[in-house]
């Protein structure tokens, strides 16, 4: 199908009808860092936090999205790019639905982080830089990857194999080494309060 047969069709409820409504104002919290930061875990103790609390949220995590919507994508640079294209694209959608949308992708490439930046407007998109250094995200291993990594098992492994870029000037720094997941949530919270977003 050519694409000049396809025409954007606007909606009838516009987003700030939904965020009025929901009470707050939709953004992406794009949580990134290495393998074993502590992404998954702040995004859905945060979550947890804003559900308690009467607040429309969801949490896309990178294991879980690729069980399904990009599970025929690897982990080439090339894979990588897209994978982060489709969840920001995703994440848009959630932004536009009035959604304060968690995504918990490790996202080693500034590019591909800047791109999903330029897809919203200026303040919905917030990074959050899950900041632990690669020797506690070894020794935690959570899922034994740094160990299969280490031993060759998995080529183009993030931190080992692979390049992280770390952002140039994140909105929020969680050093998870340092910082309790308590500690990290009210952290983000407060800096949510504080931008008026809740």
């Amino acid at each position: 199908m050519s694409k000049q047969n396809i025409v954007w069709h606007e909606t009838t409820i516009k987003k700030e009808e939904r965020q009025e409504r929901n009470g707050h104002s939709s953004v992406i919290l794009w949580f990134t860092g290495l393998s074993g930061a502590g992404k998954s875990t702040l995004a859905n103790a945060l979550e947890q936090q804003l559900f308690n609390s009467g607040k429309h949220s969801y949490v896309l995590d990178g294991d879980n999205v690729r069980h399904g919507l990009n599970k025929g994508l690897g982990f080439s640079d090339e894979d990588r790019k897209e994978n982060i294209r489709r969840i920001g694209e995703v994440a848009k959608l959630f932004v536009d639905a009035g959604t304060i949308v968690c995504t918990a992708f490790i996202s080693p490439f500034k590019e591909d982080r800047n791109r999903v930046r330029e897809l919203v407007e200026d303040g919905e998109f917030i990074e959050v830089y899950v900041r632990c250094s690669l020797e506690a995200c070894e020794q935690r291993d959570p899922k034994g990857l740094y160990k299969k990594a280490r031993a060759g098992e998995i080529p183009e492994f993030t931190g080992i194999s692979s390049p992280y870029e770390e952002p140039d000037a994140p909105e929020l720094i969680i050093d998870s080494d340092k910082q309790t997941v308590e500690e990290s949530v009210e952290t983000i919270i407060a800096y949510l309060k504080e931008r008026k977003i809740l």
